[in-house]
């Protein structure tokens, strides 16, 4: 049997591919700024005095590197309305994301934390700075320098996996995809162009990363 290739319902659905394209970036630059937010907050609290903050944020960090993310995103989406959250596919796809890079981001930032010498921070006390202050200036920046490759990857790994969020008809390219690959059954033709969209973004998302390592930590990243 002779397989004829016939692009014609992608390009015909090229404009709604793209502003897939545009969700999914927008799924990824949400659940990257809560990612952030989680991981430096995690990585504050998890240095607390108080042994049961440290093991909140163990248990969590455990609970979500262990689960695999549909299930993440299923209880979001179908478990958390029973107690009364009830969100839309977009915000829950950006939820979940945000909560599982998060998890990630704890362990990834604590990891450059940990490299800062103990030396550092009691200079900065020395010199009468606020703890605050030596968070941020000699622990906090030097510690996302050390581990920006690492961040950096992870977050183009959690670029990739909005297309899971599909799977609650979260507007996204992978979403897109299939319902033009369902009207026209030109599974190859719809799947292999998206494979390239999915490269084009993975790409941008690193010349984006490079952009900010190269103005803010002066190196790039390759």
């Amino acid at each position: 049997m002779n397989y004829v290739l016939d692009f014609t319902p992608v390009l015909d659905g090229l404009p709604d591919l793209l502003a897939g394209c545009l969700g999914t970036l927008l799924l990824a630059l949400g659940g990257m700024a809560i990612a952030i937010v989680i991981g430096i907050s995690g990585v504050v609290l998890r240095d607390s005095r108080h042994k049961p903050i440290r093991w909140a944020v163990k248990g969590f960090v455990e609970l979500i590197r262990n689960t695999p993310f549909l299930v993440q995103i299923y209880f979001i989406y179908f478990a958390l309305p029973l107690a009364g959250l009830r969100l839309d596919p977009t915000p829950t796809a950006i939820l979940a994301l945000g909560i599982n890079g998060g998890a990630y981001a704890i362990e990834i930032i604590r990891g450059g934390a940990q490299s800062i010498s103990r030396g550092q921070v009691e200079a900065g006390l020395a010199l009468g700075l606020h703890k605050g202050l030596v968070f941020r200036l000699i622990v906090l920046k030097p510690a996302l320098r050390a581990v920006f490759p690492s961040l950096t990857s992870q977050f183009i790994l959690l670029t990739l996996t909005t297309s899971v969020a599909s799977a609650i008809s979260a507007y996204e390219l992978t979403s897109v995809a299939q319902r033009i690959e369902s009207e026209s059954f030109r599974s190859f033709e719809v799947f292999g162009v998206i494979t390239l969209l999915y490269l084009g973004i993975s790409w941008l998302m690193m010349s984006f990363f490079s952009t900010i390592s190269t103005r803010y930590f002066s190196y790039p990243v390759k």
